[in-house]
This record gives C-alpha cells, sequence and structure tokens, in this order.
C-alpha cells in the first residue's frame, strides 16, 4: 500500500514539475505574412498601390453613413443593428463560440467533484425520545482528477478554441458592416423606385395631354385616326409601366423593412430624391486592408485554429499524466484518502491517431487557401469599386447630356407637330427617348450611391463614427 502511494506520488511529483516549469514550449502559428506567402500563388504579390490609380490613398475613415448627409439613413442603420435577425444569429454564433472556447479551456484545469452516501443497519434505538437507527453510517467522497499538459497537447486544444471565438467575432463584426451596406443600399434603391415611379406617373400625365392633343387635331382633320390609336397605346403602356414601378417600389421598401426587422407593410417611404455622391474619400494602400477588415482577420484566426488543432492531433500520439485524488469520511470517526497517479502511451489505435492528423492537417491547408482566396477576392472589391468610382461619374455625365438634347428635341418636335411639320410618331419616339434616357441616369446615380458603400465595405471602413 504504502509502495503503490509513494509510486503515484512519484508520477504525480513528475508531472507536476513538468508542467510547472511549462512542459514543451508551445508552437505558435505563422505570422501574417506568412501566411500570406504560403496561400497565394508563386509569383503572386501584394502591390504597393491600387491597379485602378487613386490620388487618395490616406488613411480610411470610419462613419461613412454620416458622409451621406443623409440623417435618416444613420438612424436607420441603427435600428437595423438594434433589429435584424439575421444579427441575431450572429450575436448566438459568438456566445456558441465563447462557449466552446471555456469547454476547450476546462481541460487544463482539475475537475473537482463530491460524492456522499448514509446507510443503516441493526435495530432502531430511541435517543432523545426519538426513533434512530443504531450502527449507522455516513459517507462523503472529495474525488480530484487532472491531467498534467506536459507537452502542450491542452495547450493547444485551449488555443485552438481562443482562434475560433476570435474568427467568430471577426465575423460577427463584418456581418455588421455588411448589414450597414445593405442598409444603405436599400435606402437608396427604395428613394430610386420612388423617383422611378414619379417618373412614370409623369409619363402617364404627358401622353395623356398628348391624346387630347391627337384628338382634338383628329376631330378637325389634321391627323388620322392611326395617331390617335398610337397616342392611346403610348397611354396604356405608360399606365402599365406605372403600375410596374409601384409594385418595384413596394417591393423595394419590404425589404428595407424586413432589414430593419419590422413588419414587411410598405410603409416606411423613402427620401424625396437620390443624395448626391460624397467627395472622394482615402482609399489607403492595399496591405491595409489585411489588418483591417474583418473577414480577413476571421479567416486569419482560422488558420492559426487550425493550427493548433493539428498541434493537438500530433501531440495526441505522446503519452499522457493523469493525477487522481480521493479523501472523505466512511463513517463520523473515520477519514480516508486515495492519491494515484497514471500514464497512458497509445501503443495501436489501429490508424486513429493517424488518420486525426491527416484530417487535421488537411483541415490546416483548407484554412490556408481560404484566407488566400478571402484575400484576393478582398482586392478584387477594392478595384471594382474604384474603377466603378470613375466608370459610373462619366455615365451619369454621358446620361445627363442625353436627357438635356433630348429634352431640347422633343422641345422642338412638338412645336413642329403643333404646325403640321411632323407627324405623331416621331414625336412619339422621341419622348420615349426622354423618358429612356431620365430613367437611366436615376438608376446610374443610385447606381454611384451603391458603388461608393461597396467601396466602403471592401475598404473594412466602419460606419460608425468613433468618440473623441
Amino acid at each position: 500500500m504504502i509502495g503503490t502511494r509513494l509510486t503515484a506520488l512519484f508520477f504525480a511529483t513528475l508531472a507536476l514539475s513538468a508542467t510547472m516549469l511549462g512542459g514543451c514550449k508551445q508552437r505558435r502559428p505563422p505570422e501574417t505574412g506568412q501566411v500570406l506567402g504560403e496561400s497565394l500563388p508563386e509569383g503572386t504579390e501584394v502591390p504597393d498601390e491600387w491597379a485602378a490609380g487613386v490620388d487618395d490613398d490616406g488613411y480610411v475613415d470610419d462613419g461613412w453613413t454620416a458622409s451621406f448627409n443623409d440623417p435618416q439613413l444613420v438612424d436607420l442603420t441603427k435600428e437595423a443593428m438594434e433589429n435584424n435577425l439575421n444579427l441575431r444569429l450572429a450575436t448566438a454564433q459568438v456566445d456558441r463560440a465563447a462557449g466552446l472556447s471555456r469547454v476547450a479551456a476546462s481541460y487544463l484545469k482539475p475537475s473537482i467533484g463530491i460524492g456522499a452516501d448514509a446507510g443503516g443497519r441493526g435495530a432502531p434505538a430511541t435517543y432523545a425520545g426519538q426513533n434512530v437507527l443504531s450502527g449507522a453510517t455516513y459517507g462523503a467522497t472529495l474525488n480530484m482528477s487532472w491531467e498534467a499538459d506536459v507537452w502542450g497537447k491542452l495547450r493547444a486544444r485551449a488555443s485552438a478554441g481562443e482562434e475560433a471565438l476570435e474568427a467568430t467575432k471577426a465575423d460577427f463584426e463584418f456581418a455588421r458592416l455588411s448589414l450597414a451596406a445593405a442598409t444603405a443600399k436599400t435606402w437608396f434603391l427604395a428613394t430610386t423606385a420612388r423617383e422611378q415611379l414619379e417618373l412614370s406617373e409623369e409619363a402617364v400625365d404627358t401622353f395623356t395631354e398628348i391624346l387630347k392633343v391627337v384628338e382634338a387635331k383628329e376631330r378637325v382633320g389634321q391627323v388620322s385616326e392611326k395617331d390617335v390609336y398610337l397616342a392611346s397605346a403610348d397611354v396604356a403602356s405608360a399606365k402599365e409601366a406605372r403600375e410596374l414601378a409601384d409594385s418595384g417600389y413596394q417591393e423595394v421598401q419590404r425589404a428595407l423593412e424586413v432589414l430593419l426587422g419590422r413588419y414587411p407593410s410598405a410603409e416606411i417611404g423613402s427620401a424625396e430624391v437620390l443624395q448626391a455622391v460624397p467627395p472622394p474619400i482615402d482609399v489607403g494602400i492595399p496591405a491595409d486592408i489585411i489588418a483591417r477588415r474583418p473577414d480577413l482577420i476571421a479567416a486569419e484566426r482560422r488558420v492559426a485554429a487550425a493550427f493548433y488543432q493539428r498541434e493537438d492531433a500530433r501531440l495526441a500520439r505522446l503519452p499522457s499524466f493523469t493525477l487522481n485524488a480521493a479523501g472523505g469520511y466512511t463513517s463520523l470517526t473515520q477519514a480516508i484518502g486515495q492519491l494515484s497517479a497514471g500514464m497512458y502511451a497509445p501503443l495501436y489505435t489501429g490508424g486513429l491517431l493517424e488518420g486525426q492528423l491527416e484530417a487535421a492537417t488537411a483541415d490546416q491547408e483548407a484554412a490556408i487557401a481560404a484566407y488566400g482566396q478571402t484575400v484576393l477576392n478582398a482586392f478584387q472589391e477594392v478595384e471594382n469599386a474604384l474603377a466603378n468610382e470613375t466608370l459610373f461619374a462619366r455615365r451619369e455625365e454621358y446620361l445627363q447630356e442625353a436627357v438635356d438634347n433630348n429634352e431640347r428635341a422633343f422641345t422642338k418636335a412638338q412645336a413642329q407637330f403643333d404646325v403640321g411639320r411632323v407627324d405623331l410618331l416621331s414625336v412619339l419616339q422621341i419622348q420615349a427617348r426622354v423618358l429612356g434616357a431620365r430613367s437611366a441616369l436615376i438608376a446610374v446615380r443610385n447606381e454611384r450611391l451603391a458603388q461608393r458603400v461597396n467601396l466602403h465595405l471592401a475598404l473594412g471602413g466602419s460606419f460608425e463614427q468613433e468618440d473623441g
């Protein structure tokens, strides 16, 4: 009995000493630069500046929702952050990751429990006027078990949980940024749909006025019945387009209400006109977004988590040392105590440990590849947004010129029609060109705003203004 306890004490002292000395030094996951180099194909390098070419390469500012000078947009974004259900789901995922991280960290600590029992034998006896059971026994036991982390296996498991938690937190932050962007773009789209609806109503009024003129001319023989049919057909087409525009406006309103956690009743309304695109913003350099964009941070943290999971699988092949202790009372006057230590070294597991290591290695390689793809996608989004800034600005300029010239042509054609110099079909064709150009101009203004939002999201700038 004494020899067994001495052996247990020896193993326990050995395991405790190794753990107190730090065991094997824990290997660290690769740094950002190394992960980036491993994830990208050979020859793919991150340039020092954006290929799209920008003059404003200063630090990326936060609080971009306020840059649109639309207080209602700021309020709607706050409402979305409070009530959006997908964001609530992301919050629950963070809480779950935090719980799993605690589970992984718990393996580093001892497990302690208590048990108790009571029994009796013999005949009842009377004591102080009460019946008691003579020869009664009571038992209370305190149990403790602990695995010494000699090789760092448990630390690797805990670190994997911490990295997974950090990745989920970064995912949550990117979900917030994405929700702010979706809210802004849907708000702008609602205003766009309203302007398109108003344009369609104006078209109905215009074609109705033309129809009245044509009917009056037909009564005095200045135009044929065919012209009346043409004008009537355009009125009907304009009314159909108005119904379609109204339906589109309501759909966008409902989409915005769902983003805000409201019932989709199409009652939210919109701004009266689209905001002008704010002045150009600072965009920094490509390397900046690697440390700023939450989705890239999440991808890198998953690489680190996969690294530690592989370490856990690799170290599982080494011996493990455990310490167990128990103590308590088996009667009111007798105390017992036990100490035991054990060691387990896997010799043959049928390929289990090897398979787990292979799977963990593949998971690490997949995490590195996913990180590289996420980085390239992020660069692509920024380059696209920068290029579209210039492209859509030029498109708006050209479309504005087209609107102006078409409206001048329509004014002249209408005057010529009044004196019989051109036929009605020419007037209607030019009016259709005017309406088409104006509709395209409204659409491109919305696209410019959406592209600016895309640029903010791609750069990883926060929609919230920092205090101070």
